[in-house]
């Protein structure tokens, strides 16, 4: 599924991302029987999993049949603030036990992050039915920033990478995995993101500089203040 929906606030954002994540599941398990779902860190996302797991969207969410991923980690303990699986934990596994004993964690602190990566990329269902990714203001997703050399990377589907802010100690999916997924949804909030994001889908296509760009032709969901410079909101 591809588009672009512009909504008016980040409430609003949250609300429709949600209802988007119910749609694709449960036509992933009506097609296929089972799920798979790679999360996103960050503000953004967070929001919308707080509306789908408190929310009366949650009723409609298969659960049972859906196994959650991550796109990105950092290389920090599952309990620590700035830990993507402890955003998810407390959000949208919060009181579902059931669901987060399906959430494979990206062992991002691992001693070995190379074995570890390996790993999780031989584990990550091949392709995934959905994947949740948010933009930052220099155009990454995930943990692919703009120059890294992850971005060329083809024979691997998880990798370590060194990020530009602590902590530097990451892993991520690579282009592949964005590019052979069935769903891709991205959420982009704020006014600080709007330039970006109209370099992202109008500009000439350039993803090692705007990483972003991997996933330009799938589903964005963006408030007005992103949408502000696009030619065509």
């Amino acid at each position: 599924m591809s588009g672009r929906l512009v909504v008016p606030d980040e409430r609003a954002l949250a609300r429709r991302a949600a209802e988007w994540l119910v749609e694709r599941t449960r036509a992933a398990v009506a097609a296929r029987g089972s799920c798979s779902v790679a999360l996103a860190g960050g503000s953004t996302p967070r929001a919308t999993y707080e509306v789908l797991a408190t929310s009366a969207l949650a009723a409609g969410v298969p659960w049972g049949a859906i196994d959650w991923f991550f796109g990105d980690e950092r290389g920090v303990p599952f309990d620590h603030p700035e830990s993507n699986y402890r955003l998810a934990a407390e959000t949208l596994f919060a009181g579902r036990p059931e669901a987060l004993a399906r959430a494979w964690r990206m062992p991002a602190d691992a001693a070995d992050a190379v074995v570890a990566a390996q790993t999780y990329g031989q584990l990550l269902a091949d392709p995934l039915d959905v994947v949740v990714l948010g933009m930052g203001e220099d155009g990454h997703t995930a943990s692919l920033f703009p120059g890294s050399p992850a971005l060329e990377v083809r024979d691997a589907r998880v990798v370590p990478v060194t990020g530009p802010l602590p902590p530097l100690r990451r892993m991520t999916i690579t282009p592949p995995v964005i590019e052979g997924a069935r769903d891709v949804l991205v959420l982009v909030a704020g006014a600080g993101k709007a330039a970006m994001l109209a370099r992202a889908l109008e500009g000439p296509l350039d993803a090692r500089t705007i990483p972003v760009q991997l996933a330009r032709d799938r589903m964005f969901i963006v408030d007005v203040a992103a949408a502000s410079a696009l030619a065509r909101p």
